[in-house]
């Protein structure tokens, strides 16, 4: 049988559903974003049969994968089957971790069935690498600072929807950055599914003049910012945006009044060393009683003088890197993104193709 094998960035420009065929537990550590578990083994077939032919040889483990995924075939076609009606005669794009047995055997089957399909050359390890590499390269990245409560990420949303080039470090990370980002945010992904979907969002710009992310600690949540594009952020320029006290109080209530008062206490329980006890004894006081905004304003003050001591040291050996500062004050997301747009200070960008 002729495979139609395709390097990395060929094999993501396809319009075709991505099936890995890796194990669950493979897919749930790291996937290409976007990607359909249709797994060959069980993660306990895929052991076994890993044992077999470190025990007893290759012919062994062949025969012990063919007798475990025989009574599959059906249900494995018919899935194959739906995901290329939806594809619209586009090649499905199969691959499992090297592009060997388990993508040939899917393969071998969709022929079976007239279904047409390509496979990614070296399979999801090239992926890997691809990705990996991405973040040595250098890329044009401008940070959006801004204290607590300035409503920066609804301002990146806001400008994406406008064509600017924006990467959203804490939406990939389902994650807002601070001891209480996890509350009303879906659960994090590992560290290296972190990675691809940062790697995708990137490649997605390749010719973009900008690309704007938040100002981040290097850890989002669990997640961590690649190596070398937390180098990058740490050298880029930065653009500060300004709101009252007042509305950064209502932007925080808007986020986090709505969420159960007893994880809001274990969050800020902690930071307590480094609110204080006084600060910490009344904000978990104005919980109790739901007074959200009061409680947002005692935790204000530690989080301000931790963002003011990461933009003077982002600045200080190099003020160039600083953009200045654009006050929005009384401005929606959407007309703050349209201020910075007709100002020339970000530029749109349309997304390239993956």
């Amino acid at each position: 049988m002729q495979l139609n094998r395709q390097p990395v960035e060929r094999f993501l420009q396809g319009t075709a559903p991505v099936v890995d065929v890796r194990a669950p537990a493979e897919f749930a550590q790291g996937h290409i974003p976007g990607a359909r578990n249709l797994p060959l083994f069980s993660d306990e077939q895929r052991a076994a049969v890993g044992t077999t032919y470190k025990q007893q040889g290759r012919q062994a483990a062949v025969q012990l994968g063919l007798e475990l995924v025989g009574p599959r075939l059906g249900e494995l076609g018919s899935q194959l089957s739906a995901w290329a009606e939806e594809a619209s005669g586009a090649p499905l794009r199969l691959h499992c971790w090297r592009g060997g047995m388990r993508s040939e055997s899917v393969a071998w089957l969709a022929s079976q069935l007239d279904l047409p399909v390509v496979l990614l050359e070296g399979g999801y390890k090239s992926f890997r690498r691809w990705a990996l590499a991405l973040f040595d390269t250098p890329w044009p990245i401008h940070l959006m600072g801004g204290r607590t409560g300035s409503g920066k990420t609804d301002l990146l949303l806001a400008l994406a929807e406008r064509q600017v080039a924006v990467v959203d470090l804490e939406g990939l990370a389902h994650h807002r950055g601070s001891s209480f980002g996890s509350l009303g945010m879906p659960p994090q992904p590992s560290s290296e599914h972190y990675e691809n979907r940062i790697a995708l969002a990137l490649h997605g710009y390749r010719e973009a003049e900008q690309i704007w992310v938040e100002a981040e600690s290097v850890q989002v949540g669990r997640c961590r910012i690649p190596g070398g594009i937390w180098r990058q952020m740490q050298a880029a320029p930065l653009l500060e945006i300004r709101r009252p006290l007042e509305e950064r109080l209502e932007q925080l209530v808007d986020v986090y009044g709505s969420q159960d008062p007893a994880a809001l206490k274990e969050a800020t329980e902690r930071i307590a060393r480094r609110l204080g006890p006084q600060r910490t004894a009344a904000a978990l006081e104005a919980i109790e009683a739901q007074q959200w905004g009061e409680a947002a304003r005692q935790m204000l003050d530690y989080y301000d003088r931790c963002y003011d001591h990461e933009l003077e040291r982002h600045g200080a050996a190099d003020q160039h890197r600083l953009l200045g500062h654009e006050d929005l004050a009384g401005l929606s997301a959407e007309a703050a993104a349209d201020q910075l747009i007709s100002r020339g200070v970000t530029k749109a960008q349309r997304r390239n193709a993956a």
